[in-house]
C-alpha cells in the first residue's frame, strides 16, 4: 500500500504513488479475511499448502477467450493481472468485463483504479474519472469510486472538501474494512500537508461508527503480526493462490455447516475484496437459503460490503 510521502506540498500531493489506496492490499486483505475465519496458524498453513493453486494469466486468458459473453472470466483476468501490476494489461480486461456486463459498480470502479495505475503522468486519467463516474452513478456508496472522486478534489486544490469526502467515506466503512486503515492516514497526512485540524473531527466519525453486527460465529480472531507479515513477504501471485485457496476452504466450510452466519458474511466481504460481486451475491443468496430467520441482519451486512 502505497501511502502520502509527508514531505509532500500541497502542490505535489496529486503523485499517483501517494493515492493508490484501494487495490495494492486486496490480495493481502483477503488473506486476513480467512485468518479471521480459521484462526489457528497451524490450521493456515495447512490451507495453503493442500489447496489447489489459482490458475495462470495464461489459463486465465485462454478461459476468458474462449467464453467471449462471460464477464466473470475477464473480471478474474483482470484482478489477476492488477495483482501481477500488469496495470494495461487489467485495464484491457476489465474494459471487456464491463462491455459485457455494464450493471456492476465494482468492475467500474476496479477499472478505473486499473486506468490509474497505468498512466505514466497523469495521476487521475480522464478515461479513469469516467470510469469512476459511471460506478457511482449505478451505486453512490462504491468506496474505491468515492475515494478516487475525493482524490479529485484533492488535485484541483480543494484540499477540506476532500477531507470532507474522506470522512463520509469513513463513517460509511464497515469497522475493519480492507481500506480502513489507509483511509485515516490519508485523511491525517492531507490535513498535515496542507495545515488542516482533521484530529477532532476524525476522532468524531471513529467513535460514532457502531462496530459490525455479530451474527452469531463465536471465538473469531483475526491473523497474528506473523501471519500477515509472512503473508505480506509472498509474491503477488503467492499472496493471490494463498487468498483465493483460502476462500475456496471457506466456501467448503460453509457448505458443512451453513449456519455459521459470521463466516457468510466473511465470505461475502473475501469475495467482494477479490473483486467478484456476482460471488458475494450468490453467497449472500445461499446465507439467506441456509439461515431464513437471519435474513434482515446477512442483507443489512451485505449492504454495508456493497453487495447488490
Amino acid at each position: 500500500m502505497a501511502e502520502l510521502q509527508e514531505d509532500q506540498s500541497a502542490t505535489n500531493t496529486s503523485s499517483k504513488s501517494g493515492y493508490v489506496l484501494l487495490g495494492i492490499a486486496l490480495v493481502l486483505a483477503a488473506v486476513s479475511v480467512a485468518y479471521n475465519v480459521w484462526g489457528g496458524e497451524s490450521s493456515a498453513q495447512s490451507e495453503v499448502q493442500t489447496a489447489d493453486g489459482p490458475p495462470s494469466i495464461e489459463a486465465l486468458r485462454d478461459a476468458a477467450l474462449a467464453s467471449p459473453d462471460d464477464s466473470l472470466a475477464w473480471q478474474e483476468l483482470g484482478f489477476a493481472h492488477f495483482s501481477e501490476g500488469q496495470f494495461a494489461d487489467a485495464s484491457e480486461a476489465y474494459e471487456r468485463a464491463v462491455e459485457i456486463d455494464d450493471s456492476h459498480a465494482v468492475l467500474w470502479s476496479a477499472l478505473g483504479e486499473a486506468r490509474v495505475m497505468a498512466s505514466d503522468r497523469d495521476p487521475l486519467p480522464p478515461a479513469a474519472l469516467e470510469a469512476f463516474e459511471k460506478a457511482l452513478s449505478i451505486d453512490p456508496s462504491d468506496p474505491r469510486a468515492r475515494y478516487f472522486m475525493a482524490v479529485k478534489q484533492d488535485i484541483d486544490g480543494d484540499h477540506a472538501g476532500a477531507i470532507d469526502s474522506w470522512l463520509g467515506l469513513l463513517s460509511d466503512t464497515p469497522p475493519g474494512a480492507p481500506w480502513e486503515g489507509d483511509l485515516v492516514r490519508t485523511i491525517e497526512q492531507v490535513g498535515r500537508i496542507n495545515d488542516i485540524d482533521v484530529s477532532t473531527r476524525l476522532a468524531t466519525v471513529i467513535q460514532a461508527r457502531a462496530p459490525s453486527q455479530t451474527l452469531g460465529a463465536p471465538n473469531l480472531r483475526g491473523p497474528t503480526q506473523e501471519q500477515v507479515a509472512a503473508a505480506g513477504s509472498l509474491s503477488a501471485d503467492d499472496q493471490r493462490q494463498m487468498a483465493v485457496g483460502m476462500v475456496e476452504r471457506l466456501e467448503e466450510r460453509l457448505a458443512a455447516d451453513p449456519s455459521n452466519l459470521d463466516g457468510w458474511v466473511m465470505l461475502m466481504r473475501s469475495r467482494m475484496t477479490l473483486g467478484e460481486p456476482e460471488r458475494a451475491r450468490a453467497a449472500l443468496d445461499a446465507a439467506i437459503a441456509s439461515n431464513p430467520a437471519a435474513e434482515p441482519g446477512l442483507r443489512a451486512q451485505a449492504e454495508q460490503l456493497g453487495v447488490r
